[in-house]
């Protein structure tokens, strides 16, 4: 019976070894994760940083009165010209709006619907 109880014991031994062995890894394995995640989320506050600063300094390089100031000093060096509202285009060069499933609905009905937007505005056609 001496033998049986040594055959257990070894294997119990054997068992818990396992354990240890396998509780260590993944102690291990979970601190090299976490490690991991502190490292990544710095880098994420590293990076939100840095983007605050480029929103800053892209804030500051678009004001309009720096803008203005600068239009002024290089004006004579690029050639700078106010644009005026005709040199965009005119009213009559716009494409003509393409014409709805609402829009032929309301043409059938003999409602008008040049100039205005019946169902955004809530107008009413004449």
């Amino acid at each position: 019976m001496g033998g049986i109880f040594r055959t257990t014991d070894i294997v119990l031994i054997a068992v818990m070894v396992t354990a240890a062995a396998f509780t260590y890894k993944t102690k291990h394995d979970a601190e090299a994760q976490l490690a991991e995640l502190r490292r990544v989320e710095g880098q994420i506050r590293l990076e939100r940083d840095l983007t605050d600063v480029l929103r800053a300094d892209w804030s500051l390089l678009t004001q309009p009165a720096r803008i203005q100031r600068l239009a002024e000093q290089y004006q004579s060096e690029l050639e700078l010209e106010p644009v005026e509202a005709t040199q965009i285009g005119a009213i009559s060069e716009l494409p003509a709006r393409p014409l709805q499933i609402e829009d032929l609905i309301l043409r059938e009905a003999g409602v008008e619907t040049q100039g205005t937007d019946q169902l955004a505005t809530g107008g009413i056609g004449r």
